[in-house]
């Protein structure tokens, strides 16, 4: 199998807005996220709520949190998040340029892990169409 890369690592992050953490205290720890107002995300194949998840000196947890809100796509909890709702979690490729900005602010910093980017997986064993060869191209300048 060929696996070329086409997106960099994600990194996750959780983000309020300065609005809403002059009203709260921010957290400290993931325990903490119990006082807040999570904006919770319902993965739309499953139904599930996502369980945050979050990772420091080799020790994993993963927190189902509460809140006001729960959606299922990640630019309206970018959104609500945005407005005031409370907290979100989400990748920087959704956040960076509200990062940049100070329309919000990362909490939790130390906590949030990234993970591999994606990849696209192929049978090797011949040349590569000129269809997929363009596709991979495309990804890969779309993710730069």
């Amino acid at each position: 199998m060929i696996a070329p890369r086409v997106t960099p690592d994600l990194q996750t992050a959780v983000v309020a807005s300065p609005e809403y953490l002059s009203r709260f205290l921010p957290p400290k720890t993931p325990r903490d996220l119990y006082r807040h107002r999570c904006i919770g995300w319902r993965q739309t194949g499953s139904g599930a709520l996502y369980r945050w998840e979050f990772q420091k000196d080799g020790r994993a947890v993963n927190d189902a949190v509460k809140g006001p809100l729960v959606l299922d796509d990640p630019d309206l909890m970018v959104g609500a998040a945005l407005e005031g709702v409370g907290l979100a979690y989400a990748t920087e490729q959704y956040i960076g340029d509200h990062l940049a900005s100070g329309r919000l602010i990362r909490v939790l910093e130390d906590w949030c892990p990234s993970y591999p980017g994606f990849f696209l997986y192929y049978p090797g064993r011949r040349q590569a169409p000129a269809a997929l060869r363009a596709l991979i191209e495309m990804l890969r300048v779309s993710s730069a």
